[in-house]
């Protein structure tokens, strides 16, 4: 009976252990091992940064400091910066630039919540419109007037192509940004499909914290897209991925007249919003680190507890908003995401009367990635354009 008792401590113990190894976030020696690997396997976030670059920049970093970690990596984006201002060739200077900004992306990843990483991300849109500069068809910067600011937007339409041309609204994430998805989106083009990129509010050059009433930016978007007679106002569809993807899904209900589909991206719907699950992912191993800091910046908050509080008000089913009408939507998302559950893609995906489409990777984690086999960019390729590309070909009538 004592050695039984014995090992059920020693099992309580492992247990403890365990669950215990999920109430902190990474060490920096754990964070610049995972983003080398990450860095190596084009994983995200570390998706497009060369290993050479990424140990260049983790040789810099001893703490976690989060302007040490800005000033590692925006030391390594300088050195490109200057090779592009140096090159003659303007495909050297384009690849020059275009490398310099994931590099000071990178560098405010999660998120700007220092001098030192707000420093980095001015610098990051800085060497992304050099980069712009040489895309073809041009990218414009759309400034929308919006409650005293200014809503920051990149346009971008495809060449040879009769107008008015169909468009995407692609919004960013948590701690990705419109860069991000101008990059992405820019295969769109040769689809015929013209996309407006958007950072989500609270990230980038957002005028808005977030707030459960912020999609109103997004309206606004619209409204100023209808006023382009380059673009057909009867073929606007959005994107969003992942907090980005709630934004999307929600736009899919408020603005169901102005839109001819949604493809959200790993959704948080209402579970995701709910105080005990969002304790539990706050240190998920899925995301590199600093989910938290990065949430309570999103939202403007200063405290966990002041975070919990005001999440429930998220809920697109506390808003009453599931079961209305909607447009066509596409789910998007992966089994094994610790960041959204799957009870979020249920809930929307069987809500209303509208059918919904999904795509699940029962392998797959957040956003439906999986390593090796679906990475972001493939499962863009392969699964949400071709979904947009048949619902922007069918036109929805005002």
């Amino acid at each position: 009976m004592r050695g039984l008792s014995l090992l059920l401590l020693a099992g309580l113990m492992s247990l403890a252990e365990s669950a215990s190894a999920q109430t902190a976030d990474r060490t920096i020696d754990e964070i610049k091992a995972e983003t080398l690997a990450r860095a190596q396997t084009g994983a995200y976030p570390a998706l497009g940064i060369q290993p050479d670059d990424a140990k260049d920049a983790l040789g810099r970093i001893k703490t976690r400091d989060a302007d040490e970690w800005a000033a590692a990596w925006s030391a390594v984006a300088d050195g490109y910066m200057a090779k592009a201002r140096a090159a003659s060739d303007p495909k050297q200077a384009d690849a020059n630039y275009l490398r310099a900004w994931r590099l000071y992306y990178f560098g405010q990843w999660p998120a700007p919540t220092s001098v030192g990483k707000q420093a980095a991300y001015q610098r990051a849109v800085e060497a992304y419109l050099l980069h712009a500069k040489y895309a073809d068809p041009p990218l414009e910067v759309v400034r929308i007037p919006f409650e005293g600011s200014e809503i920051v937007g990149y346009l971008r339409l495809p060449a040879n192509v009769a107008r008015p041309v169909p468009l995407v609204l692609a919004i960013s994430g948590l701690d990705s940004r419109k860069e991000t998805v101008a990059e992405t989106y820019a295969a769109a083009l040769a689809e015929g499909i013209g996309f407006f990129a958007v950072d989500s509010p609270g990230t980038g050059q957002a005028p808005l914290k977030a707030r459960e009433n912020s999609d109103r930016m997004y309206s606004r978007v619209l409204d100023y897209l209808a006023t382009r007679s380059e673009i057909d106002s009867g073929r606007i569809l959005v994107h969003g991925q992942s907090f980005g993807a709630y934004w999307a899904a929600k736009l899919a209900h408020t603005e169901a007249r102005r839109l001819v589909g949604a493809v959200a991206q790993s959704p948080p719907i209402h579970h995701t919003f709910q105080p005990d699950f969002f304790r539990g992912r706050m240190y998920t191993r899925e995301y590199l680190f600093d989910l938290l800091p990065a949430s309570l910046f999103v939202y403007g908050l200063t405290s966990t507890d002041e975070l919990l509080a005001l999440l429930p008000k998220m809920s697109l089913q506390a808003q009453g908003l599931l079961g209305g009408p909607s447009a066509p939507m596409l789910v998007v998302g992966g089994t094994k995401d610790t960041q959204v559950p799957m009870d979020d893609l249920e809930l929307l995906i069987n809500s209303g009367s509208v059918p919904r489409e999904a795509w699940i990777n029962p392998a797959g984690g957040h956003m439906g990635r999986s390593a090796g086999t679906w990475p972001d960019p493939v499962i863009f390729r392969k699964v949400i354009l071709p979904w947009e590309m048949r619902h922007l070909g069918e036109r929805r009538e005002n």
